[in-house]
């Protein structure tokens, strides 16, 4: 077993013990009895329990955070943009459960270092995501009014998910994933078509003037005759 194999059984081992327990219920005894192993076999690869809480959330935040990442030369419209990253954040929130559902069950164990670089990445995702929002507005392909706010409730269905998902429940993971997409683009009001552009007020015909009358020549009285 290489030394990085090592490393990830021991974070499999304490995912599932903190999963089941929680943090403050979970010791590093128990890790290392789940493992089969003595202590300093753990703290070789991790100074802490704090420390493997901490790598098993790391993990998921950054790949939840950089889905709205597209390289410089892609260059399709940002609606399509904005729909693919909320589907990867779903996708992803999913695809590491139950590490994924740490910061919001139990947001009070980091560190403030750890926090403030947790707020830096999510700030990242969210100066990705505005402008792209913004963008699909202008272009008529979305359709809603305050950006920050309709960006966090977009979002927020995959933060909820640590409140209801379950992974052997009724509704398979790519089933998920499909329906909380849908309801996702229903809250940035995804258009089926284009927006026609908002045409100008015409202006007015100007009144027409009323031409100038020629002044009739006057009557001169005909002279007496002699």
């Amino acid at each position: 077993m290489t030394h990085e194999e090592k490393r990830e059984r021991i974070l499999k081992v304490a995912e599932r013990l903190f999963a089941k327990q929680g943090y403050a219920n979970t010791t590093m005894e128990q890790i290392v009895d789940a493992l089969g192993v003595t202590k300093p076999y753990v703290y070789y690869y991790f100074r802490s329990k704090l420390e493997i809480f901490e790598t098993l959330s790391w993990t998921p935040t950054v790949a939840c955070f950089s889905t709205m990442d597209f390289p410089p030369d892609d260059h399709r419209p940002a609606h399509v943009k904005v729909v693919e990253g909320l589907e990867k954040l779903i996708r992803a929130t999913l695809a590491h459960y139950p590490s994924a559902f740490f910061p919001y069950r139990e947001p009070q164990v980091y560190r403030p270092e750890y926090m403030a670089a947790q707020k830096q990445v999510a700030n990242h995702f969210y100066d990705q995501l505005c402008p792209l929002l913004e963008q699909a507005r202008d272009e008529g392909m979305l359709e809603f009014r305050e950006t920050k706010i309709t960006a966090l409730a977009a979002c927020s269905l995959a933060g909820f998910l640590y409140n209801w998902y379950r992974p052997n429940g009724r509704l398979p993971p790519e089933e998920i994933v499909k329906e909380l997409t849908e309801a996702a683009c229903r809250v940035i009001g995804l258009r089926v078509r284009r927006k026609a552009p908002a045409r100008a007020a015409s202006t007015p015909p100007a009144k027409a003037t009323p031409s100038a009358r020629k002044p009739r020549p006057r009557k001169t009285e005909k002279a007496d005759k002699a």
